[in-house]
C-alpha cells in the first residue's frame, strides 16, 4: 500500500541525534516510514538501534532533530494513537495469567476493532495457556504473549526491538506473518534485527547503522534486502 501525494508518512525523523555522556550514540540521521512499509534496522552492537526505538517511542529524548508521526510533531498524544512499541523486555505483569495481562493492556491502549485477546492468544500459539502465570511462562512464550500485545494494538505504527529473539523457526515465520498482516492492512513497521535472522519479506527500507551510530545507507526493495554486517 503506497502513501497517496497527499497522505504524510506514518515516521519521519530529520537530523536526530542521542548523546549519553557526551559520547554520541547515533546520529545526526534521516528516516522516512510509510504505511505499508517496513524499516529494518541493522547495526553492530552499541550502534543505537534499541536507542533509536526509544527515543522514536518517546521514552528517551533526543539530543537534537525533529520526529513527526503523520504529519504532526511526536507529542504524547500522537505516540498514544499511533505507536505501539515493543521492547526487549516483555512488559508484562508475571503474577497475571495471559488472558489477564492482554486485558489489561487493551484497557490501558484500546484494542483493534474484532480483535479479542482469545483469538490473539490463539494467533500466536498459545491457545490454552489463558490461565497460565505468565511467569510460569518460556522466554519464547512470553515473547510470543508480547506479540499478541502489539496485535491486538490498534496502534498503526509498529516498532519492534529484535521481535525474533528467544523464537524458533515457527516463531520466527509468525512475526513475519504478523508484519505483513500489518502492512497489507496500511500499517507500519520499524524492526530491529541481528543480522542471523531473515527480515520480513514485505516492501522494505534498510537503515544500517555504523559502529559509531553513524548512518551507512537506506534502501528500498520490493523485497527484503540480504542483511548486511552483523548486530
Amino acid at each position: 500500500m503506497l502513501n497517496s501525494p497527499n497522505t504524510p508518512p506514518l515516521l519521519v525523523a530529520s537530523g536526530l541525534a542521542f548523546s549519553r555522556n557526551d559520547e554520541p550514540v547515533f546520529g545526526p540521521l534521516d528516516l522516512q516510514v510509510d504505511a505499508g512499509e517496513a524499516l529494518l534496522v541493522q547495526g553492530d552492537n552499541g550502534a543505537g538501534k534499541t536507542t533509536l526505538l526509544r527515543v522514536l517511542a518517546g521514552l528517551l529524548r533526543p539530543g537534537s532533530g525533529q520526529i513527526q508521526i503523520d504529519g504532526r510533531p511526536a507529542g504524547r498524544a500522537e505516540r498514544a494513537r499511533f505507536v505501539a512499541y515493543l521492547s526487549h523486555l516483555p512488559g508484562l505483569k508475571p503474577d497475571l495469567d495471559t488472558l489477564e495481562n492482554l486485558n489489561f493492556l487493551c484497557g490501558l491502549h484500546g484494542r483493534r476493532a474484532r480483535q479479542m485477546p482469545g483469538n490473539a492468544l490463539a494467533i500466536v500459539g498459545l491457545a490454552g495457556y489463558e490461565n497460565t502465570l505468565v511467569r510460569q511462562l518460556s522466554a519464547g512464550q512470553k515473547r510470543r504473549l508480547a506479540l499478541a500485545r502489539i496485535w491486538l494494538s490498534p496502534a498503526p505504527l509498529w516498532l519492534l526491538d529484535e521481535p525474533y529473539a528467544n523464537l524458533d523457526l515457527d516463531g520466527i515465520n509468525l512475526v513475519n506473518r504478523m508484519i505483513s498482516a500489518h502492512l497489507r492492512g496500511g500499517g507500519a513497521a520499524l524492526v530491529t534485527t541481528h543480522g542471523a535472522y531473515a527480515a520480513p519479506p514485505v516492501r522494505t527500507r534498510l537503515l544500517q547503522l555504523g559502529v559509531a551510530g553513524q548512518l551507512a545507507g537506506d534502501d528500498t526493495a520490493g523485497q527484503s534486502p540480504a542483511p548486511r554486517g552483523n548486530a
